[in-house]
C-alpha cells in the first residue's frame, strides 16, 4: 500500500498552542481553538483567512460541533461550556460546570457529556442546559471520551491509566480495568463499534473487543512520546495518530500498520506537540494542530499496490 503525502497549506492566526479542531455542517469548513481562547472557522477551499467566531478568557482545549442544531460547543478552562452559534458569530447559552480544566465533549441524542480535569465527566440536557447527571471514579482527569451508539455505552479514559465503560442512559459503571502504563488521551469506537482503540502517555496504541468484555487485541509500539489523539478517516479503512514527539502517523485499521509518517525532515511539518488531528471528508484532506501556534492541511493519497 502506497501513501503520498502534500502539504498544501500553513494556517497562521493563533496566538498560543492549538488543542482543539472539530468539523462543521459544511465538509469544506472546519473550526480551530486554542490556548489564545481564540475559536475560528476555516474555509479549505479558501484557508488563507480565518474567521474568529469567539474569544473567551481562558484557554479552551475541547471543541465539538453539534449536528442536530448546528451549534458549536467550546470548554472553556476553569468555567464551563460555551453554545456558539458559529454563522452569527454570537453565544447563545453557557453552564458552569467546573473549577478545573475541561479536556473533551461529545453528544448523543439530546445529551451531552463533558469530561473534567477533577475526573468528573457530567451528563448534560442539551435543551435545558441542566446537569442530569454527575460521576467521579477518580480523583485523576478524565481525559478523552468515546461513544458506542450501537452498544449503548460510553467510554472515559483516565489519567489513572484506567479506561471506565458506563451505561449511556443511567451512567452505571460496566467495566472498568487498567488499560496503559500512564494517562489515557485519547479513544475511539471502530466505525462498526466492534473494536475500541486507545492512545495514550505511554506512547502505545492499544486495541480492545468490545463484543467480548473489551478483551485485549493488540499493543502497538506507535509513537517516541505520549500520543495526543487518535482520529479515523472518512472511511473508516485507516486511522491517524498525532504525538509529542512532533509526528503525525498513519495506519492501517484492523491488524494495525503503520503506512506513513509525517515529520519535519521528510514534509515541512510541526516542530513542536502535535494535539489534534481531523480527517476531513473534504477531498480527504488531513488537518494537524500543533503547539506551534499553526494548522497544517494535507493532501493524503492511499493506493493499493498490486503484486
Amino acid at each position: 500500500m502506497k501513501v503520498q503525502v502534500q502539504k498544501l497549506h500553513t494556517l497562521r492566526g493563533h496566538r498560543d498552542s492549538v488543542y482543539a479542531l472539530q468539523p462543521s455542517s459544511k465538509d469544506d469548513k472546519f473550526f480551530s481553538a486554542a490556548g489564545d481562547g481564540m475559536v475560528v472557522l476555516w474555509d479549505q477551499q479558501t484557508p488563507e483567512d480565518g474567521t474568529l467566531i469567539a474569544k473567551l478568557p481562558n484557554s479552551v482545549y475541547s471543541l465539538h460541533f453539534h449536528k442536530p442544531s448546528d451549534i458549536l460547543i467550546a470548554g472553556q478552562n476553569y468555567e464551563g461550556i460555551h453554545l456558539l452559534d458559529w454563522k452569527n458569530k454570537k453565544e447563545i447559552g453557557s453552564l458552569k460546570l467546573t473549577g478545573a480544566a475541561i479536556f473533551d465533549i461529545q453528544s448523543y441524542g439530546c445529551y451531552l457529556f463533558v469530561a473534567t480535569g477533577e475526573g468528573i465527566v457530567f451528563k448534560i440536557d442539551y435543551n435545558g442546559l441542566m446537569v442530569k447527571n454527575q460521576l467521579q471514579s477518580s480523583e485523576k482527569s478524565a481525559r478523552t471520551l468515546a461513544i458506542n451508539e450501537t452498544r449503548g455505552e460510553i467510554a472515559v479514559g483516565y489519567s489513572d491509566h484506567y479506561i471506565r465503560i458506563f451505561d449511556l442512559d443511567d451512567m452505571t459503571l460496566k467495566r472498568e480495568w487498567l488499560a496503559h502504563k500512564n494517562s489515557v488521551f485519547t479513544l475511539k469506537y471502530s466505525a462498526d463499534g466492534t473494536l475500541l482503540y486507545s492512545g495514550s502517555r505511554d506512547a502505545r496504541i492499544n486495541v480492545w473487543d468490545a463484543t467480548s468484555e473489551y478483551e485485549h487485541i493488540e499493543e502497538v509500539a506507535a509513537h517516541l512520546y505520549a500520543i495526543n489523539h487518535l482520529e479515523f478517516s472518512p472511511d473508516g479503512k485507516h486511522f491517524v495518530t498525532c504525538s509529542m514527539d512532533r509526528s503525525v502517523k498513519i495506519w492501517q485499521t484492523g491488524k494495525v500498520k503503520l503506512l506513513k509518517v509525517i515529520d519535519k525532515a521528510r514534509h515541512a511539518g510541526h516542530g513542536t506537540s502535535v494535539n489534534r488531528v481531523l480527517w476531513s471528508s473534504f477531498q480527504d484532506q488531513l488537518l494537524s494542530a500543533s503547539d506551534d501556534r499553526t494548522i497544517s492541511i494535507w493532501d493524503i493519497k492511499i493506493q493499493n499496490q498490486s503484486l
